[in-house]
């Protein structure tokens, strides 16, 4: 999912009754600082299997780029700020979002998840608050999830956050290693994956929500000796883990809405979920 910068306005994931994220009439108030969040949406990637040259979030979903509903989501979710990144057709993708409160960085060349995050250490640096990542290519994340995640972030005192799904099978995600007491050991590749470790439900589905200087400084540590010679966003979790920080997984249960566009055939489907909450 996406964010955007929407400068004084915090009020959506303000403490609600039940835990649930009020979203009426709060916004504009400014939370207590614990609270505050920058939104950092992935928006690189040229999408090769949607068959266009077109960047992969300025497919149309139902009158509107695929980018729009992430920026939708982080604003409505009080993102303090909102950091896109942005590689293939970059001038145009600029063009389409051409927002004031928006802060684009580019990635060229693109080099992997952990690279896309990297490129944004300027804009957010001496951050000292919680930076949460979204994929503009997610376009069904509801803004009470990012809520709800970050919610869950504060109440464990985790250094990272991971958000989770269990979709039906078979499939080819990450999956989410945790130890007895429920904290995330690892995140391990399908291809990587055991034949037990292929067994569980639970996947990484892009979204974090992460301490700002730990997370840079993890970036830092980040190496690219693996076959695709890439940096992978994933290796923080383990790195988390060796400095002995806590990482937790938050699961929503609603694996659509998680659900990342990568073929026309998925647009369709997010286009019928939208109109009608069907799921097929």
């Amino acid at each position: 999912l996406a964010s955007e910068m929407h400068s004084g306005s915090f009020g959506d994931c303000s403490a609600a009754p039940g835990g649930a994220a009020d979203t009426h009439g709060l916004r504009g108030k400014t939370l207590e600082k614990k609270l505050q969040f920058c939104a950092l949406i992935l928006a690189a990637g040229k999408g090769t299997r949607m068959k266009s040259d077109m960047a992969k979030v300025l497919h149309v979903l139902e009158g509107k780029p695929l980018l729009h509903y992430s920026l939708k989501a982080a604003r409505e979710a009080g993102a303090a700020k909102i950091v896109v990144v942005i590689g293939h057709q970059a001038g145009r993708v600029r063009e389409a979002f051409a927002d004031p409160d928006l802060i684009f960085v580019d990635q060229m060349p693109q080099l992997g998840t952990g690279h896309a995050v990297m490129q944004a250490g300027s804009a957010l640096a001496g951050y000292q608050g919680l930076t949460v990542i979204l994929c503009g290519d997610v376009p069904l994340l509801k803004p009470e999830t990012i809520c709800s995640l970050i919610r869950h972030h504060q109440e464990t005192k985790a250094c990272v956050t991971v958000l989770t799904t269990e979709p039906p099978g078979p499939h080819a995600y990450g999956r989410i290693v945790k130890n007895s007491r429920g904290d995330v050991l690892k995140i391990v590749e399908h291809r990587d994956a055991t034949e037990n470790e292929r067994k569980i439900l639970e996947i990484n589905t892009g979204i974090y929500c992460v301490e700002t200087q730990f997370l840079f400084a993890a970036l830092a540590q980040v190496k690219n000796d693996n076959q695709q010679k890439e940096y992978y966003l994933t290796d923080i979790v383990e790195i988390a883990r060796r400095e002995d920080r806590k990482v937790q997984a938050f699961l929503t249960e609603d694996y659509v809405e998680v659900m990342g566009i990568n073929t026309l055939e998925e647009l369709g489907k997010a286009g019928v979920y939208l109109r009608t909450g069907d799921k097929r």
